[in-house]
């Protein structure tokens, strides 16, 4: 199993958080972007630059993706994508994509898009607060948790 980030536009402090969390549990964190990233000195940890382009890194997440990884996204699409290939879809604020929302959450977004594109403001989302980060760092060791739990079975 392993962790891709959307990492164009995932936070700083919740990137610092998977960096801590694969060295812990020893699995592999994936930062999938279009521009070079920094990465801590782990085995544990790996940056992959794709072209610049429309859902060029979004694509190339899903190409990769095998079913049980997580995937660290605030893209709908993308989490619905990786929900259909067997994945598990973790938003950055905390909130795991399931199977039974997914569509509903695709509907809105795309009504939200409809509006911006007619001219209404919707504005944007808030910013990343204390209890977004714990509910994150709450699936985070969930999932982790379960991935120890597998290797310890294969043992």
């Amino acid at each position: 199993m392993s962790i891709w980030v959307d990492a164009d536009a995932c936070p700083k402090v919740i990137k610092e958080i998977l960096f801590r969390a694969a060295d812990r549990a020893a699995i592999p964190v994936i930062l999938v972007a279009n521009r070079l990233l920094w990465t801590p000195s782990s085995p544990n940890i790996s940056a992959l630059q794709v072209a610049d382009g429309f859902d060029v890194a979004d694509s190339e997440i899903v190409k990769k993706l095998q079913a049980g990884d997580l995937v660290i996204t605030a893209d709908i699409p993308l989490a619905a994508e990786v929900i259909e290939k067997g994945g598990q879809a973790l938003d950055p604020r905390g909130e795991l994509h399931a199977p039974d929302t997914i569509q509903a959450k695709l509907t809105m977004r795309d009504f939200m898009e409809t509006l911006r594109a007619s001219g209404i403001e919707t504005g944007g989302p808030p910013a990343l607060t204390q209890r977004n980060r714990q509910l994150f760092a709450k699936h985070l060791d969930h999932y982790l948790t379960s991935f120890m739990a597998q290797q310890e079975e294969k043992k």
